[in-house]
């Protein structure tokens, strides 16, 4: 009779497991749309030519009577966002370990993104302000939301399926990505034809993702399951206290932190390739807002492919060679990009390919990595720490792209100073023995990794 039941239970408990896991998918798909249609394509360019309608004379704009060039604006605006999720994620990230609710915290930090997206739609005329303010709350809480949906991944699958999972979750949000960037293409390009201008066709695109991001949350919140581990017994501190708290903790684990200081220095520099690509093209190379679509739809297909692909490589060579073989990737396109000839869109749909073949992968190996080196029970608090730098929210890549432009004048030599996070990310990963610090943190040691 007891082996009936657990026979009956299993198959049952694998269901269960896989329901979650798709659901799980769909909060990429939800949320990724913004950092595609908004932080990578449009909102760049659109908000710097509206910083550029309220500078002065100099090219300046005045943010709190701080002299700040109108191409620089955007950068530091992204690297502002980190520093309000600095404070916030280790605070939810505790409060999530400790209550076992996740999920509430998930849909708060997610309709907070949502409703900032959504009021992009006003961001008109010289309003720079406006839109400085919306992307750092909407940055700020996709940080905090996607350290939610992270830390959900040792809780949905087995060690052994983890790499699969987080490579799934990734295309799914690479998938929706060239769905809307599909229709942002159509309706940018024939605004005139839907009676649109075309700023207003922008701000259309950047509010639809406010709104698609909103609506398919609906499905991660209907089907992910809180699970109560044992709480942790100490108080919530302050955010960047409790931040400090998280980071004496992982002393104890200190190859988990090797491996953590690791992927904050080479996904900076990941992400802020993405976050000012569009800049680049538009600004240093003249290439148009139609090209630049159309490039990043090329990223997004084939990044679905590239991040599948990489996945099954790992099953081979495992994830720590792949993701380092992906940084040599990262650094040979980066600097290809330098070289790049103005006016000369076929080029770039080149380098563009080059990036979203290696780019999904990179990204969904490195959580599935983590993932294992995660002690049980404080998934939220250590995701909050590896979040810091993920999906565009790294702070020290836009600065020294911010800088760089500011110092020089010249786009290219922002991009090119980016090779220094792929150098030293690989040489810092590479030291990391992984087998031994997923045994430390109290982990099964998979076959492969």
């Amino acid at each position: 009779m007891a082996t009936d039941t657990a026979r009956t239970q299993a198959p049952d408990e694998a269901a269960g497991r896989r329901r979650e896991q798709r659901g799980w998918y769909f909060y990429d798909w939800a949320c990724s749309v913004y950092s595609t249609s908004v932080v990578t394509v449009f909102l760049g360019p659109y908000l710097t030519a509206v910083a550029e309608r309220a500078a002065d004379g100099d090219g300046y704009v005045h943010p709190l009577g701080v002299p700040v060039r109108a191409g620089s604006f955007f950068a530091y605006t992204v690297s502002l966002s980190v520093i309000l999720a600095v404070v916030v994620m280790p605070l939810v990230g505790s409060a999530a370990d400790r209550s076992g609710r996740k999920k509430p915290l998930l849909a708060a930090a997610a309709y907070t993104g949502a409703a900032a997206t959504t009021g992009m739609f006003f961001l008109d005329g010289d309003r720079y302000l406006l839109g400085g303010v919306l992307l750092v709350v909407a940055n700020a809480a996709q940080s905090v939301g996607m350290m939610l949906y992270n830390s959900y991944l040792p809780q949905i699958a087995p060690p052994e399926e983890r790499d699969a999972v987080s490579s799934r979750g990734w295309a799914f949000g690479y998938a929706a990505g060239s769905t809307v960037l599909v229709a942002n293409l159509v309706l940018y390009s024939a605004h005139d034809s839907f009676g649109l201008t075309e700023t207003t066709a922008v701000r259309v695109c950047l509010a639809s993702a406010g709104l698609w991001w909103g609506a398919f949350t609906l499905v991660p919140l209907r089907t992910l399951r809180d699970q109560h581990h044992a709480r942790v017994e100490r108080a919530t501190a302050p955010g960047l206290k409790q931040l400090a708290a998280t980071v004496r903790d992982m002393r104890r684990h200190p190859l988990t932190l090797a491996f953590l200081l690791a992927y904050l220095i080479y996904n900076d520099g990941i992400q802020t390739v993405i976050s000012q690509a569009s800049v680049y093209g538009s600004q240093e190379l003249g290439l148009g807002q139609s090209t630049l679509i159309v490039a990043v739809l090329l990223v997004q297909v084939l990044a679905v492919a590239g991040a599948l692909a990489m996945g099954r490589l790992a099953r081979t060579y495992g994830a720590q060679r792949t993701i380092l073989g992906s940084l040599v990737a990262w650094t040979v396109t980066l600097a290809a990009g330098y070289f790049l000839p103005a006016k000369a869109p076929v080029f770039f749909f080149v380098l563009a390919a080059g990036i979203g073949l290696v780019l999904g992968g990179s990204q969904a190996l490195s959580r599935s990595l983590f993932s294992h080196l995660v002690p049980p029970g404080k998934e939220a608090e250590y995701f909050s720490a590896y979040e810091m730098s993920d999906r565009g929210m790294s702070w020290l890549g836009p600065l020294l792209f911010g800088v760089t432009y500011q110092l020089t004048g010249s786009y290219r030599s922002a991009i090119i100073s980016l090779v220094v996070f792929f150098v030293i990310g690989f040489a810092l990963l590479a030291r990391v023995p992984v087998r031994r610090a997923i045994g430390e943190a109290g982990n099964p040691v998979p076959e492969k990794i």
